[in-house]
């Protein structure tokens, strides 16, 4: 099933709103692009969601012994400085972007871009769709980003201003000085 897109012209939901509608609908996963349409993201199958856990669980390790900031899930979601809304599979903040949220935004999305996202592909995703995604991150001030590819054991990576870099799952990807010391052979973690 591909995700639904509600054109919410008519609508003008305020970020407060719109959160309350996520809140509401908890077992609803949204998201929001920058013109503010509703996003109704299919769940994924068990087999992603594995994925997606193992890789959740190796950021964590490394966040554990670091304790440079946090880490959230598919549910944790983030407005954009475009006005957008997107829950990644995987976000990282740092200390110093987590000290800047208001006491009452604490509870809500807040208003930042994490440093580092992963987005893990499914089937009901779009190659074309996931990458303009991670422009959008990308445009946005994340500092980097993972786009995986299970079907095609391919992640693409994404920096500010630099040329997309493709790597097979038997290489070693790095978290560079964004998150320092940090690396992930998917291959050791993800089956065929």
């Amino acid at each position: 099933m591909e995700e639904i897109i509600i054109q919410t012209n008519s609508l003008n939901l305020t970020d407060d709103q719109f959160f309350q509608l996520c809140d509401e609908n908890r077992d609803i996963r949204f998201e929001r692009d920058k013109h503010k349409n509703i996003i109704i993201m299919a769940p994924t199958g068990r087999l992603i969601s594995v994925k997606e856990t193992k890789i959740i669980t190796k950021v964590a390790i490394w966040n554990d012994k670091t304790q440079l900031g946090e880490i959230t899930g598919p549910s944790g979601g983030y407005y954009l400085p475009d006005g957008s809304m997107f829950a990644p599979d995987v976000a990282w903040v740092s200390n110093e972007q987590i000290a800047k949220i208001p006491e009452i935004d604490q509870e809500k999305f807040p208003y930042l871009c994490p440093e580092f996202i992963i987005e893990v592909r499914s089937k009901s995703d779009t190659l074309k769709k996931q990458q303009a995604k991670m422009d959008c991150w990308m445009e946005n001030g994340c500092k980097l980003g993972w786009l995986v590819d299970p079907s095609e054991r391919t992640t693409y990576i994404y920096k500010p201003n630099s040329e997309i870099i493709k790597k097979s799952f038997e290489e070693i990807l790095t978290g560079d000085d964004v998150l320092p010391g940090f690396e992930l052979k998917l291959s050791d973690i993800i089956a065929d």
